[in-house]
């Protein structure tokens, strides 16, 4: 199970309710959770607020490891 459908399963919510509260459509939600899309930096912001977690948990860990070390 990807990261983004996990922690959207842990905070209560369908597809369409989490694409609702972020503004982009259920099929988009699906297509990310399906590995079909990559979720842009920008929706990947949105998505982190609303799931309570770090935006970079859902990209590979080298992108991971990029972006944190600038943050630190």
């Amino acid at each position: 199970m990807n990261q983004l459908k996990e922690l959207r399963k842990k905070n209560g919510y369908t597809q369409l309710e989490l694409a609702d509260k972020i503004g982009i459509a259920k099929t988009t939600i699906a297509s990310y959770e399906q590995g079909h899309r990559s979720i842009p930096v920008t929706t990947a912001i949105k998505l982190s607020k609303v799931l309570n977690a770090h935006w970079t948990i859902f990209f590979e860990d080298e992108v991971r490891e990029t972006y944190d070390k600038k943050e630190a």
